[in-house]
C-alpha cells in the first residue's frame, strides 16, 4: 500500500486518467525523463499529486520562483493532509550577497534578514527527511545551493526517552552543541530555559509547541508537549528527538579538525600574497579568518559560516556541496513544475555565483575554499536526481529531446545558435503540415516517446480561438474589441513589447472612456497583487502589460487576450511566450486571441498549429462524452480597503471615539494580523495588508519605525486619524 493518502472530493477527468497511468507506467519503467504536457486549466497539480500517490516515493517539486512554490505548496497540503508535505525556499527576506569591485574598490558586506518562519520549514523539511518515506517537498532553485551534511545532522540529533538516565547538566550541554541557545525569559523557537529540575526546550521545527523535560535525579521522569505561550501541557510522550536548530551544525572533533584545516590554507594564501606584493590583501584576509575561527570556537558558528562548508565536511577541493537532494533516498522523484522555465534556471545558478566569488578571492577577502559552498552545476543536479518528470503546457527543447531517447540517456542543453529559432513545442503534435502527433501513449522502458499530453480540461473548456488582424488598425481594433468585451462583463489582457508603450496605451485607452490599468516590472509586487485583484473584482476592465501576462497568472474572467506586435520575433513573441500568453484566455468559456501582425512568423504558425490540434482533440472529446464547456468560476481575494467586515469595525470604532480613531492601535492590530497572514503563508493577503499600512501611515503622517510604542519612546502626543 502506497504510504501517500490522497484526500481529495474529485477522481481524475477528461484525460487526466491516461495521463497518470502512463506516466506511472513511464517511472516504474525506469525512464529517467517524461514529460507531462498539460494545457492551462487542465489540473496539471492533480495529477501530480495522484502520481505521487501511485508510486509512494518521497517527491521534490521544483517551482522557478517562490509565488508559485507558495501556491503550490498550499495544493498539496489539502490533497497529502496526513502526510509530511514541506516547504523550503530560500529563508531570506532580504539579501545583498558580499562582493567587491575593484575599479571603484567598493566592498559590499552581506546583508540579510532571515525569515524565522521558512527557517523553521526547511529545518522541519530537513529533519523529515531523515526520518520518514511519505515526505513531499516543494522547493525553489535555493535548494541546489549548500547545505550542511545530511550525516552530520542526523548525527548531531538529541533522543530523550522516559527512564533514560541522563545527568540534567550533560543534557543541556548536548543542547548548547546542536546550537540551542539558553534564554530564561524569551522563550521562543531554538531557545531552552533551565528551571531547577525542569528543562523547557522550544524545538526549532515546531512553531506553536514546546516539549519540557522533567528529571527525578539523574534519571528522566517525564517528557510532555506543552503549548509555549500558556505554560499548560497538552500531551505526555515516551520520548523526543531534538533536531539541531541551525542547518550548518558540525561535532566538536570535526570542527577541531576543521579549524586545522582552515588554518593551514590561510597561511598557504598568506604567503602566496606576501610573495607577489600583495601585502593588503594577505592581512585583509588574515584578520577576517581569524575573527571566523575564533567565533567557530567559541560559539561554534560565525557569521557566513558556509564559506568554510568544505573543511566542515571534509570533502576534497572541487568536490560538490551538499544540497537538499542529498537528503533524499536514491528512488525519489523530481517533478520540474512549468520546467520550461526552471530547468533553464538551475543552468544559470552557477556561473554568476562563480564570478562574484573569484573577485573576492583574489583580493582577499575570502579564502578560495569559499568557492566550494556554491549552486549545484546543472550535470551535478542531473547527477543527483534519477527519476525526472517534466511539467509544462510548453515544454522546451530540453525536455522534449530527453523525454525522447529512452531509459537512462541524458542530451545536455545546448545554447541556442545567432539566428536559430527556439527549439520546443515546434516538433510537437500538429493538425496541418507534414509532422505526424507523437507516439506519447505507448510507454515501454527504451526508443520511443515519453511525452503524456493532457490536453482535456475537466470544465469542458477548448482553447482560445485564434484571429489575425494588421498591424495598421491594431488600437483601433484593440478599442472596438475591448468595448465588446466590457459589454458583456468580461475582463482582456492587452500585452505590448515596451514599458512606455505600455504605459501611453494605457491613458490613450483611458481617454476614449475604457477602465484601464498597466502592469509591468517597475510596479511593486504589493501593488501587482493589488491591481490583478482589482481586475477580477471588476473595478477595471482591461490590464495592460509586457512579460508579467504570462504563467502563473490565474485569471478566470479575462475572456480576450490582445497581443500587440506579434510578428516581432523574439524573447517576447516566441513559441513558448505566445502559447503561455494566450493561455490566459483558457479559462474562459468565450476565450478568444487576437494576433496583431503584418506577417506570419514561425512561432505564430506553431501557436495556431498547437491551438488547432488541441481544439480538434477538446471538441472530439466533448461531443464524444456530452459536455458542455462551462467558465472557470473562482471567488476573487477582496481587498482590505473595500472589506464590508473591515467598514463595520471601522464605523463602530469611529463612533466610540466620537469621530477620531487611535491610529496607532490600528496600525499595531493591522501589523499583527499581517504577521499572522505570512506565518500561514497567505502572501496574498499580507501584501494587502501591508499596503494598508502604508497607507494609512502616508495619510496619518506616520514614519515608518514609530509604532504602537512611538508616543512613549518620543515623548509626542498620540496621533488621531479622521475616518
Amino acid at each position: 500500500m502506497p504510504d501517500f493518502q490522497l484526500s481529495s472530493a474529485f477522481k481524475p477527468q477528461g484525460d487526466q486518467a491516461q495521463a497518470i497511468a502512463k506516466l506511472v507506467k513511464s517511472i516504474r519503467a525506469g525512464n529517467a525523463h517524461q514529460t507531462l504536457l498539460g494545457v492551462t486549466g487542465s489540473g496539471k497539480t492533480f495529477t501530480m499529486a495522484n502520481v505521487i500517490a501511485e508510486l509512494g516515493r518521497p517527491a521534490l517539486v521544483m517551482s522557478h520562483n517562490k509565488t508559485l512554490a507558495a501556491q503550490l505548496y498550499s495544493e498539496f497540503k489539502n490533497f497529502f493532509p496526513h502526510n509530511a508535505v514541506e516547504y523550503f525556499v530560500s529563508y531570506f527576506d532580504y539579501y545583498q550577497p558580499e562582493a567587491y569591485i575593484p575599479r571603484t574598490d567598493t566592498y559590499i558586506e552581506k546583508d540579510s534578514q532571515i525569515n524565522e518562519e521558512i527557517e523553521r520549514l526547511r529545518l522541519s523539511t530537513m529533519s523529515s527527511l531523515l526520518t520518514r518515506n511519505d515526505v513531499l517537498v516543494v522547493a525553489s532553485v535555493s535548494c541546489i545551493y549548500g547545505l550542511g551534511s545530511p550525516e552530520d545532522f542526523q548525527g548531531m540529533m538529541v533522543s530523550v526517552a522516559r527512564g533514560d538516565a541522563v545527568d540534567r547538566d550533560i543534557f543541556v550541554r548536548g543542547l548548547v552543541d546542536i546550537l540551542y541557545e539558553r534564554n530564561d525569559i524569551g522563550f521562543t523557537r531554538g531557545k531552552f530555559r533551565v528551571r531547577g529540575d525542569v528543562v523547557e526546550v522550544h524545538p526549532a521545527v515546531l512553531e506553536d509547541e514546546a516539549v519540557r523535560v522533567e528529571f527525578f535525579g539523574d534519571e528522566i521522569d517525564r517528557i510532555s508537549l506543552f503549548d509555549p505561550l500558556t505554560g499548560r501541557a497538552t500531551e505526555e510522550v515516551d520520548r523526543y528527538t531534538f533536531w539541531p536548530a541551525k542547518q550548518f551544525v558540525t561535532a566538536k572533533e570535526k570542527m577541531a579538525r576543521a579549524i586545522r584545516e582552515i588554518r593551514g590554507e590561510l597561511t598557504e594564501v598568506i604567503e602566496r600574497f606576501e610573495k607577489s606584493g600583495k601585502y593588503l590583501e594577505a592581512q585583509r584576509i588574515k584578520m577576517r579568518t581569524e575573527y571566523d575561527i575564533e567565533m567557530m570556537q567559541e560559539m561554534g558558528f560565525c557569521q557566513g559560516i558556509e564559506n568554510y562548508s568544505r573543511h566542515l565536511t571534509a570533502r576534497p577541493p572541487g568536490s560538490k556541496p551538499y544540497t537538499l537532494l542529498d537528503f533524499f533516498p536514491e528512488n525519489s522523484l523530481l517533478i520540474a513544475d512549468e520546467s520550461h522555465a526552471t530547468m533553464p534556471q538551475i543552468g544559470g545558478m552557477y556561473e554568476g555565483d562563480f564570478s562574484r566569488k573569484t573577485t573576492l578571492v583574489e583580493h582577499g577577502f575570502r579564502l578560495p575554499s569559499a568557492m566550494d559552498n556554491r549552486p549545484l552545476r546543472f550535470q551535478e543536479f542531473m547527477d543527483g536526481t534519477s527519476c525526472r518528470l517534466y511539467v509544462s503546457a510548453t515544454p522546451a527543447g530540453f525536455e522534449i529531446e530527453n523525454s525522447r531517447v529512452g531509459v537512462t540517456s541524458y542530451i545536455p542543453p545546448r545554447k541556442k545558435r545567432l539566428g536559430e529559432e527556439e527549439t520546443s513545442p515546434a516538433r510537437l503534435p500538429r493538425i496541418s503540415g507534414s509532422a505526424q502527433p507523437v507516439e506519447a501513449f505507448d510507454v515501454t522502458t527504451s526508443g520511443r516517446d515519453l511525452i503524456v499530453e493532457q490536453i482535456i480540461r475537466p470544465t469542458g473548456l477548448l482553447d482560445p480561438t485564434i484571429e489575425l488582424r494588421p498591424l495598421k488598425t491594431q488600437i483601433d481594433d484593440t478599442i472596438e474589441f475591448c468595448r465588446q468585451r466590457v459589454a458583456k462583463k468580461e475582463r482582456v489582457l492587452i500585452t505590448t513589447l515596451t514599458k512606455r508603450t505600455a504605459e501611453d496605451l494605457t491613458d490613450y485607452l483611458r481617454d476614449t472612456g475604457l477602465a484601464v490599468r498597466y502592469l509591468h516590472s517597475e510596479i511593486d509586487a504589493i501593488q501587482r497583487v493589488e491591481i490583478l485583484r482589482a481586475l477580477r473584482a471588476a473595478e477595471f476592465d482591461i490590464l495592460v502589460g509586457i512579460n508579467l501576462l504570462r504563467e502563473g497568472l490565474d485569471l478566470p474572467e479575462v475572456s480576450l487576450v490582445c497581443i500587440l506586435d506579434a510578428d516581432k520575433e523574439g524573447y517576447l513573441r516566441s513559441e513558448t511566450s505566445l502559447i503561455q500568453t494566450a493561455g490566459r484566455a483558457a479559462r474562459h468559456v468565450n476565450g478568444h486571441v487576437v494576433l496583431f501582425a503584418d506577417r506570419v512568423t514561425g512561432s505564430m504558425q506553431r501557436l495556431m498549429d498547437v491551438s488547432a490540434y488541441r481544439r480538434t482533440k477538446q471538441i472530439e472529446y466533448n461531443e464524444e462524452h456530452g459536455i458542455t464547456p462551462t467558465s472557470v468560476v473562482r471567488s476573487a481575494q477582496a481587498s482590505l480597503q473595500v472589506n464590508p467586515g473591515q467598514k463595520s469595525i471601522d464605523r463602530s470604532m469611529v463612533q466610540e471615539s466620537g469621530g477620531d480613531v487611535d491610529v496607532l492601535q490600528v496600525l499595531k492590530e493591522l501589523e499583527e494580523e499581517m504577521q499572522e497572514a505570512a506565518a500561514a503563508l497567505e502572501f496574498e493577503r499580507a501584501a494587502l495588508l501591508r499596503d494598508q499600512i502604508a497607507d494609512l501611515r502616508k495619510r496619518n503622517g506616520i514614519e515608518p519605525g514609530q509604532g504602537i510604542s512611538a508616543p512613549q519612546k518620543t515623548g509626542l502626543a498620540r496621533k488621531k486619524v479622521k475616518y
